[in-house]
């Protein structure tokens, strides 16, 4: 799949960065499925999708299948997204959670993810160890420790020479209201975050009152059974938002899947009379197996 940017140079040419840039001055509000592991990566790209969103929470569920409470460390999270870069031809939007201790891992973190090709990386407000978002007892850093995250990754960026774009997230939503939100997202904003982003949105109200609140580049992202879910991407697009993120689509889509066939197995002792599964030829096409074999037999002894 060869995609074109606004000046003709082929996206496949271009970094992560400049992809993503390229997608966001088109003016259209990307929209960037979440991909737990990097086959589901592939197949979003195969969808047709412009980007690709590593979730943290899907991250820690299919590398140590926990929760999303912070468990999984730098390194970890780095080199999931390096693979993830790897996999696909479109721009990752990567969880970089707290930044994974002070200023210094903040600017490793920074370093880490560039080096991986990142796209786009957000940081959040929270305590460490962070939980996820939507769950009750997130504990936020006071605003002044957040600022210091976030001017320290804009620093770092600058000093590795990289156009990746920093998104500032704050998780104050649901536990200090709407206006201390905005205001966390402003100020995060104003110390060279590209995009801000406002976390654990429930209600189309929630939505609403950011896209109105808060001007300037700004992402959102919606969590499948909540009343926000319901927001199509053209609502999502008048509003304002250029970034639409749907963390979890894929993870409870692929849960529902493998635990309908371990029940069909269970009960039916086969496999056979399994509705919905996905052939083996429609596999190979999914991880690109003739394009490896392609090059196998070019270049193997005959």
């Amino acid at each position: 799949m060869t995609l074109a940017s606004n000046d003709t140079q082929p996206l496949a040419l271009m970094s992560g960065p400049a992809r993503l840039k390229d997608l966001l001055s088109a003016g259209a509000l990307v929209a960037a499925p979440g991909a737990p592991d990097c086959l589901t990566a592939r197949m979003i790209a195969q969808a047709g999708f412009p980007a690709v969103y590593m979730t943290g929470l899907g991250a820690t569920a299919v590398r140590i299948g926990q929760p999303d409470l912070g468990l999984l460390t730098q390194t970890e999270m780095a080199n999931h997204a390096r693979s993830m870069v790897r996999a696909v031809p479109l721009p990752v939007i990567a969880d970089a959670d707290t930044g994974y201790g002070g200023p210094l891992n903040v600017r490793r973190t920074v370093e880490e993810y560039v080096q991986a090709g990142v796209a786009a990386m957000h940081l959040e407000d929270q305590e460490s160890p962070k939980r996820c978002g939507q769950l009750a007892g997130v504990r936020l850093v006071p605003v002044r420790d957040a600022e210091l995250r976030i001017s320290a990754a804009v620093s770092a960026r600058q000093q590795a020479g990289s156009d990746m774009l920093i998104i500032g997230r704050t998780d104050a939503l649901q536990t200090e209201g709407l206006e201390a939100a905005l205001n966390r997202a402003r100020r995060y904003r104003d110390l060279g975050a590209d995009l801000a982003f406002v976390d654990g949105v429930k209600t189309r109200k929630e939505v609403e009152g950011i896209a109105r609140g808060l001007e300037g580049p700004k992402v959102v992202s919606l969590v499948d059974g909540t009343d926000a879910a319901s927001l199509s991407r053209a609502e999502l697009m008048e509003m304002g938002f250029q970034i639409a993120l749907y963390a979890v689509t894929t993870l409870f889509a692929a849960g529902a899947a493998i635990r309908e066939a371990l029940a069909h197995l269970a009960r039916a002792g086969t496999s056979d009379g399994l509705a919905g599964q996905m052939t083996y030829a429609e596999f190979c096409d999914a991880v690109d197996l003739s394009r490896f074999q392609r090059f196998a037999h070019e270049h193997e002894a005959s």
